[in-house]
């Protein structure tokens, strides 16, 4: 099974991060331009939450909160499920769908390293039932 650190080194390792005192409407400026669905929250050098288009939805939007006056911080998740860079792929299907989540930080130790969605963990289970399938036709008409 496949690695996290596999999956970064294939899709890049580039992390869109955002300070937890940015306003609400820059975060979502900034995942606009970068065609994501999530930013990590950095404070200083340490992760301190993710910030979703879901947040946005459901903590300003359906409260008819202002994007330009609300930080980030007060809609935030603060409790971030990471995973390790060695983790499988499986693994982190697994939290994705017992926690009902979309994005998954990547440490190295305490360093933050990455980000997978769910759309790349799909992409590599895809790919590998597809190697699989190649392999057991190729061992069958051998």
């Amino acid at each position: 099974m496949q690695q996290v650190k596999h999956l970064l080194e294939g899709k890049g390792k580039a992390v869109y991060a955002v300070a937890p005192d940015a306003s609400v409407y820059e975060a979502i400026q900034q995942m606009a331009e970068k065609n994501v669905g999530a930013l990590v929250v950095i404070k200083g050098s340490e992760l301190v939450g993710i910030v979703s288009e879901r947040d946005y939805a459901r903590k300003v939007i359906l409260k008819d909160r202002s994007s330009r006056d609300t930080p980030v911080a007060e809609i935030m998740t603060a409790s971030v499920i990471t995973v390790a860079s060695d983790a499988t792929v499986d693994e982190c299907m697994r939290l994705c769908t017992d926690g009902r989540l979309r994005h998954l930080p990547v440490l190295d130790g305490t360093r933050l390293v990455g980000v997978v969605s769910i759309g790349d963990l799909v992409k590599a289970v895809i790919s590998e039932q597809r190697e699989t399938i190649n392999q057991l036709e190729s061992y069958i008409t051998s």
